[in-house]
């Protein structure tokens, strides 16, 4: 192969992690736009504009949701065993919640019954908020570890429940992600629509932004200092098989930040939400829509690269058996398989971001209600 096999698990490292952020970014704002509706909605006619805003482009939005997806099956399948199974009721729960997301778009309009839309602009809200919720926490049982084990067989046991993912740091990790794409969502509608409407999102995209720097300060604080951290304290057989039994780890407060510590290039994540944060609050508060929301979006970037980042090499750490945790030199698959899907993914990805440019540059321009009812196929 004329790439090495180590080289390969880190490029799909941080392959995957790039396309989480995408997620993130791109479909993180509909979905604060969902979760603003019975916010900043205040008549029919502000929920239309504010839904029709993310109709055209919200199903392209997912495409990242599901190419992640599609890369940790490929790429990590102990990794996608082990964390599906872990977390399977929340991931149902996830699941229903999206679902919701398609059918509201589409019945919301079909009757002019305020019950009726009210009921589907709830299940739109729910659709945005509980999914980002339990991303959230799902993030931060990544950092504060997860209670599995492998046995004899070599299949992932999970010994914990679904309530045992709820612990504290993991809620303000849920908490965290909520605000940071009511604040996403809130900057894109500043930018999309127009007059009152506008105005109002503009004001929840500066207090959001705020709010998200205080829990994203408040959960690195904690991360760095009241979190049990993991480290690899055996020898790691460069290019060797991918077996999470092959290495000793050790757990201890204080360890993510000395491994942050360790790797200077890791500080731009969190210096990079900071600063995205910042200068969204001051942009959405002096008028400066687009740069708002350009800033949030980086700010994003930055708060889901800290947690990958800092856990580096751990994917997912066992907090029942530390020595069962995975890496990313134990979790992967094979050399062959992580060459041929690079060569996928050089090919597709960039005809996807291609893609994407041209519908939104297709797309450009605000919504008003006069151009949602000039429009026989709006939501």
């Amino acid at each position: 192969m004329p790439i090495d096999y180590d080289t390969l698990r880190v490029i799909w490292w941080a392959l995957l992690a790039v396309l989480l952020i995408a997620f993130a970014v791109m479909d993180g704002f509909d979905l604060g736009v969902a979760a603003l509706l019975p916010m900043i909605g205040r008549t029919d006619d502000d929920r239309r504009v504010m839904i029709n805003s993310v109709g055209p482009v919200w199903e392209g939005n997912q495409v990242w949701f599901v190419l992640g997806g599609g890369a940790m099956f490929a790429a990590f399948p102990t990794l996608y065993a082990t964390a599906f199974s872990g977390f399977y009721l929340a991931m149902f729960l996830v699941l229903v919640a999206l679902i919701l997301r398609p059918v509201g778009f589409t019945f919301r309009s079909k009757m002019p019954s305020a019950k009726w839309r009210n009921f589907w602009d709830g299940a739109l809200c729910f659709g945005g908020v509980v999914p980002t919720f339990v991303f959230g926490v799902a993030l931060g049982n990544v950092v504060s570890g997860v209670p599995f084990h492998f046995n004899e067989r070599m299949l992932p046991i999970y010994d914990g429940g679904f309530w045992g993912l709820l612990t504290p740091f993991p809620i303000l990790c849920g908490l965290t992600a909520v605000s940071m794409i009511i604040m996403h969502g809130a900057g894109y509608l500043a930018v999309k629509t127009t007059w009152e409407l506008a105005a109002r999102a503009r004001k929840v995209a500066s207090i959001m932004s705020r709010t998200t720097l205080v829990l994203f300060l408040l959960g690195g604080v904690w991360m760095a200092l009241g979190v049990e951290g993991y480290v690899i304290t055996s020898d790691i057989p460069v290019g060797g098989p991918s077996s999470p039994l092959m290495k000793q780890v050790s757990t201890g407060e204080g360890v993510w930040l000395t491994s942050l510590w360790a790797r200077p290039w890791a500080w731009l994540a969190p210096l990079l939400a900071l600063a995205g944060l910042v200068l969204a609050r001051a942009a959405h508060w002096k008028g400066h829509s687009r740069v708002g929301f350009v800033a949030g979006g980086a700010g994003i970037v930055g708060i889901v690269a800290t947690p990958v980042t800092t856990v580096f090499p751990f994917m997912l750490p066992s907090s029942t058996h530390p020595s069962h945790s995975l890496t990313v030199w134990d979790a992967t698959s094979s050399h062959f398989t992580l060459f041929l899907m690079l060569l996928a993914a050089v090919v597709f990805l960039p005809l996807i971001v291609a893609y994407t440019r041209w519908v939104y540059k297709v797309l450009r321009g605000p919504v008003d209600s006069q151009s949602v009812a000039d429009t026989d196929n709006a939501y």
